[in-house]
């Protein structure tokens, strides 16, 4: 599964906590994995995540998406990764919370067991 694939990664090499979720009691500064959809093909599969950066100021959330991307491109070394690009990020504050987030968007090829 894509996602224990990637919150596994990103819970090891980023230093922040990573969710699938939204937690209960969230901490000042972590990330929510998602997968917005997936294809296979010759088994080989492939998915669009979305990483979403929390943080308490604008500058902040900006400067762990960042992190967030680089450790995503990483992600190609681990093994079952083949490709991994962002095809967007953005500010995605929620206006609704006034919580400060970043939303990268990447397309991930991978082997399927």
């Amino acid at each position: 599964m894509i996602e224990k694939i990637i919150i596994d990664w990103l819970r090891e090499k980023l230093g922040v906590p990573a969710y699938l979720e939204e937690p209960e009691k969230p901490p000042k500064e972590y990330v929510i994995i998602d997968k917005l959809g997936s294809t296979e093909n010759d088994l080989i599969t492939s998915a669009t995540i979305v990483v979403q950066s929390y943080s308490v100021g604008l500058c902040e959330a900006a400067e762990l998406n960042a992190k967030v991307k680089k450790t995503m491109a990483e992600s190609v070394s681990q093994g079952d990764i083949c490709r991994c690009v962002c095809t967007s990020d953005y500010n995605y504050t929620d206006t609704e919370t006034k919580r400060y987030r970043y939303q990268a968007v990447f397309d991930i090829i991978y082997y399927e067991e």
